[in-house]
């Protein structure tokens, strides 16, 4: 199999092998309207086994919501055919509405139009409470 290179875009690497379309989801990223390449479980020295995504003609992502769903991943942004930046995501201390609240009688779930917050309480589990009810994020 032959995956060219990009011009212009971003090239996600090290994602976690089998989780490239989770982390699509979550990045709002929609395949059938975006020109991107998946290369899932390929492999990895450091992994065994990893996913890539290279997106061409985007010019960010989020990198808060990638540290969540993909904290092993590294981001190449690709200019004119060569990466002249890597970023590495971080697991973020807060997030808003990128995961949801599970706990049925918190605030977030029956009333409309608030934001789902949650911040990071223990960084070696990843585990992430509501700023509303501490209900434990299920992601």
């Amino acid at each position: 199999m032959e995956v060219t290179s990009i011009v212009n875009g971003i090239i996600i690497d090290h994602v976690p092998a089998g989780t490239a379309l989770k982390v699509l989801d979550y990045l709002k990223i929609n395949p059938a309207k975006t020109k991107l390449a998946l290369i899932m479980n390929t492999d990895s020295h450091l992994y065994g086994t990893k996913d890539i995504i290279k997106i061409e003609d985007e010019e960010s992502i989020d990198l808060d919501v990638l540290g969540l769903v993909a904290r092993t991943a590294t981001v190449g942004i690709v200019r004119g055919g060569v990466i002249v930046e890597k970023k590495k995501p971080t697991l973020p201390e807060h997030v808003s509405n990128i995961i949801r609240c599970v706990n049925p009688r918190c605030v977030t779930t029956s009333e409309p139009g608030i934001d789902q917050m949650f911040h990071l309480t223990h960084s070696d589990r990843q585990e992430y409470r509501c700023d509303y009810c501490d209900e434990e994020a299920k992601f």
